[in-house]
């Protein structure tokens, strides 16, 4: 069998330390600093050796935890997952190549020196993965650490294991979630822990049942909450939309989801009761058939009219997008139906939504816009509205990058004043300046609302409650 090396982001972004226990294991260690750096709005990492120093392990809070008492491997006592804080800690996470077989929550307690109900809540999260193999540690791995993986890899070694018979190398390092604590590893097996999931305290804060718009024999229709995901990010499946409206409801099938907006946006979402609907539902979505209606809270004004822009393929935030066609990259249009002034929101309204001050000179009036979505790419609206120089109120992300472009019109290599390059380097350098120039993204709301969503030629339509700019009190 033919060793295959593995692309996996977060093995490529991680760091690798043995340890002298009676188990050999690989464990790859993920470290955040203390400051995050606006390039890619990425944790920065390191690898750390067995003699390394832990004085830049992490010593950030997490539920339940005392950061002030640190444990002998510099890190805090954890002791369970909930109640939830109200920050997200430094990202953790540890990477395992399991030596003995047995049930996967006592070998990470034992490998990681973790409490039995902390491992719990973490698999309860969805935040363990496994593998049947582990991918390739990365260039900078060390001797003992590489020796290791070959050890764990070896051809002799893997024909024994019949639980990858008939599977090349690079299928066998696809990653599963672990879904019981007593299910079995078998040595061998790759495992990642995301230590630090990330939480979304504002689902604690909800009414739930109040934001239930629709409950139909198929499908339920949430007004989804800002500061919340509709179902789940990679390492957290307890904390989303799905599963407290499920609860909200007491039904005994969980919701499961049919589309996405953003964490940051709210309004509309759309939640199948059945796989049937569910297919359904991406059926519709697939065949534009499903209509959306946004209100964005702009900084300055819009033309009313179809606004055309060109996505970079890229699957990870910022989106960077084009005026000009570029082959390959994604069409994005939408329709500014209406565009009316309003008044900025109060100091109390966005102190209770968490708006952000990204900055922006004038905050006097905003605008309030309504938008047929016409084509729906993540975060199209955002990026869209910033390249008209009217970022959303409170976007941490695209309102900076609109600020540097009024600033200097050619800091954009995509906007209307792009300079010409000499060659492709000195292109490439443009565009990561400007990525560079984004910020982070926004962590509670931002002026972004799914106010309306339609199907069925209008036969079912749906609208949310009045968007949090609107409120009159705080």
């Amino acid at each position: 069998m033919r060793i295959v090396s593995a692309t996996m982001a977060s093995m490529l972004a991680s760091g690798c330390r043995s340890f002298g226990v009676p188990m050999a294991l690989v464990r790859m260690r993920e470290i955040s600093h203390s400051s995050l750096t606006k390039h890619y709005n990425k944790h920065a990492v390191r690898w750390s050796s067995p003699r390394s120093s832990h004085s830049t392990a992490l010593a950030s809070e997490s539920s339940r935890i005392d950061s002030t008492i640190p444990s002998s491997n510099g890190y805090p006592k954890y002791d369970r997952l909930l109640p939830c804080p109200s920050q997200n800690c430094a990202p953790r996470v540890e990477h395992l190549v399991v030596s003995e077989g047995g049930p996967v929550s006592e070998y990470i307690c034992k490998a990681l020196n973790f409490p039995p109900l902390f491992v719990a809540d973490l698999i309860q999260f969805g935040a363990v993965y496994y593998a049947l193999v582990c991918p390739q540690p990365p260039p900078t791995a060390t001797e003992e650490e590489i020796r290791i993986f070959k050890e764990a890899t070896e051809p002799s070694v893997l024909k024994k294991r019949s639980s990858i018979k008939g599977k090349t190398v690079r299928e066998a390092q696809k990653t599963f979630r672990i879904t019981h604590v007593d299910q079995f590893v078998e040595a061998g097996t790759y495992l990642r822990v995301h230590v630090h999931p990330k939480r979304f305290p504002r689902c604690y804060e909800i009414d739930w049942r109040s934001r239930i718009i629709a409950v139909e024999e198929s499908y339920v229709v949430l007004d989804k909450p800002a500061g919340t995901s509709v179902g789940g990010t990679t390492d957290n499946i307890e904390e989303t939309c799905a599963t407290f409206a499920t609860r909200a409801l007491g039904l005994t099938t969980p919701l499961m989801t049919t589309h996405q907006i953003d964490n940051c946006t709210e309004g509309c979402v759309v939640f199948a009761r059945t796989k049937e609907y569910c297919s359904v539902f991406h059926g519709k979505m697939r065949d534009k058939s499903v209509k959306k209606v946004y209100l964005a809270l702009a900084a300055a004004p819009v033309p009313c009219g179809i606004i055309t822009h060109y996505m970079r393929p890229v699957n990870r935030a910022p989106r960077l997008i084009s005026e000009d066609y570029i082959e390959r990259w994604h069409l994005c249009q939408l329709e500014v139906m209406e565009c009316k002034q309003v008044p900025w929101p109060t100091t109390a309204i966005q102190d209770k939504y968490c708006i952000e001050d990204c900055g922006w000179p004038s905050q006097d009036f905003a605008y309030e816009c309504k938008i047929n979505l016409l084509t729906g790419k993540t975060h199209q609206i955002r990026a869209q509205f910033a390249a008209c120089k009217a970022p959303l109120v409170g976007d941490s992300m695209y309102m900076p990058v609109a600020l540097a472009e009024m600033a200097n019109p050619g800091l954009n290599p995509f906007g209307k004043h792009k300079k010409d390059f000499s060659n492709e380097g000195e292109k490439e350098m443009a565009v990561l300046n400007w990525v560079a120039q984004h910020g982070k993204e926004p962590s509670v709301a931002i002026g972004l609302q799914a106010s309306q969503i339609s199907w069925d030629d209008g036969e079912r339509f749906y609208t949310a409650g009045s968007p949090w700019w609107r409120c009159e009190n705080a």
